[in-house]
């Protein structure tokens, strides 16, 4: 692949309704996509790539606009040198970016935008390049902290009506026990889990030990997230498994967590791992190890989620991921809109790993457009 030039958008894009987590509040999200024009096999083709970066650094240390920068300033012109020297391809993006440290989430981006060229130029799906044989994955969702128990379980109930196979409540302090109670009390056999997004410390031991009684999947990153060892030691003291999100970027790290017991179950969200190569290489390792794994989500758009749920058809994935429709986050998305039939969300089987989105819809929403020469 010759990579001729490439577009970085940034665009603002209204949320349904506000989505809240320890970390932040969102009314929209401010998205990043990457167009990469390229001539495959001498065939010119178009490839997207969407970032996962949200506008501030409070998930990752990681942000929507320092991702461009790293982008067009240090990963594009490596990317163009050594495709003068070599066959540049997905499969090497990793490791030719392996020298720039950090950036998970810029060279995933880019890395998506390869192999979409790629594989479109190819004429195959992602689900096939995967060798995936699903053609539905399980849909779950996420619910954001709430004004008052009354509005979450007017959500939650919402959400079920739609189909939705699981629920997943953000918690803080202040926030966990009482409303994860009234959930449970109001729907006794929902597939419930919860997601503290690494808002408490060791010391809330005895006080996160009092969600066992309400049956949960899973607890989701309740401590800091370069802290395997107090995950380990608070995973023996709870009966709700332990699952690990942002502790979790890269195959390695998901190795040394399954290993020192901090991991019953992983999160993997593409993004934040460095792109879906990566992503496949934990699912394969947690798979080794007997832990299971589900998909998840940073409120992509049509972009990104198409991808994801062909992701979440590997075999490892055994639980319902936060792969929810279009309508969950955005009035209109980017693309043809993904929709819960049955409480699922197929995988798609277009070539590549996205459709190319509308025009109006880009135009709608950018902010920023600008021209990248990858030289």
């Amino acid at each position: 692949m010759q990579i001729d030039h490439v577009t970085l958008r940034t665009l603002r894009i209204p949320l349904v309704t506000p989505f809240t987590t320890s970390f932040s509040t969102q009314t929209a999200r401010t998205v990043l996509t990457v167009e990469v024009s390229a001539r495959v096999a001498g065939r010119e083709v178009t490839g997207w790539g969407e970032c996962g970066a949200l506008a501030e650094p409070v998930y990752s240390d990681e942000y929507a606009a320092g991702a461009a920068d790293v982008i067009e300033r240090f990963l594009l012109p490596r990317l163009a040198a050594a495709s003068a020297d070599t066959v540049l391809t997905a499969e090497t993006v990793g490791e030719l970016l392996e020298p720039v440290v950090g950036h998970r989430m810029a060279k995933a981006a880019l890395e998506a935008a390869i192999l979409d060229a790629q594989l479109k130029a190819a004429g195959t799906s992602f689900a096939t390049y995967l060798g995936v044989t699903r053609d539905r994955v399980p849909s779950g969702v996420s619910v954001g902290i709430q004004d008052s128990i009354r509005a979450l379980l007017d959500a939650v109930a919402g959400y079920l009506d739609e189909g939705y196979q699981r629920i997943k409540l953000k918690i803080q302090p202040g926030w966990d026990v009482e409303p994860v109670r009234a959930v449970r009390e109001a729907h006794p056999d929902v597939a419930l889990q919860v997601d503290a997004n690494a808002a408490y410390t060791l010391v809330d031991a005895a006080h996160l030990r009092r969600l066992d009684e309400f049956d949960l999947l899973l607890i989701e990153q309740p401590l800091a997230e370069d802290d395997l060892r107090q995950h380990a030691e608070l995973a023996r003291a709870m009966a709700t498994p332990m699952c690990l999100d942002e502790s979790v970027v890269s195959a390695a790290s998901a190795a040394d967590a399954i290993q020192l017991g901090a991991a019953a179950v992983i999160n993997i969200k593409p993004s934040r791992v460095g792109g879906y190569l990566e992503a496949r290489r934990i699912h394969d390792v947690a798979r080794a190890s007997g832990i299971a794994v589900w998909c998840g989500g940073m409120l992509e758009t049509g972009l990104a989620r198409g991808a994801n749920a062909a992701l979440a058809g590997l075999p490892g994935f055994t639980l319902p991921g936060d792969i929810s429709a279009s309508s969950r986050f955005y009035a209109r998305d980017l693309t043809t809109p993904y929709v819960i039939e049955n409480g699922s969300i197929a995988v798609p089987t277009f070539p590549g790993l996205c459709e190319q989105p509308e025009a109006d819809a880009l135009a709608e929403f950018s902010t920023e457009v600008r021209e990248v020469s990858p030289a």
